[in-house]
């Protein structure tokens, strides 16, 4: 699975969260700072080459749609993220977020308790 740019990966949620969207759809949805139709086109025929999004054709127009789920996508880009900033570290993670008091000792238990009972 190939890197998305900040501008791939915008487009794909809009993607994902449509399901299936022709281009001038998915620039309705851009409200901050949305770029030129042809660009936009460019980008999600880009989105194809890389084998996230495939097409319905309607005459000389496509309808796309996500190959990739969010899901398959978070896992991926989670086990990079962990292994590029945490060292491979899931406590290292876990404990950069406790100490940048985004997470709660509330939500910390909850997830221990998610992971005892997986036991």
């Amino acid at each position: 699975m190939q890197k998305l740019t900040n501008k791939e990966e915008e487009i794909m949620h809009i993607l994902w969260k449509l399901k299936k969207a022709f281009v001038k759809e998915v620039m309705e949805e851009i409200t901050v700072d949305p770029p030129h139709y042809n660009t936009l086109s460019t980008i999600v025929r880009n989105l194809e080459e890389k084998g996230y999004v495939a097409y319905t054709a309607f005459g000389k127009t496509h309808q796309y749609y996500p190959i990739v789920s969010i899901e398959e996508y978070r896992k991926k880009f989670m086990h990079t993220a962990i292994d590029n900033y945490f060292n491979s570290s899931y406590k290292n993670m876990v404990s950069f977020f406790a100490k940048e008091e985004k997470i709660s000792a509330a939500e910390l238990r909850e997830i221990l308790e998610m992971i005892e009972n997986k036991k």
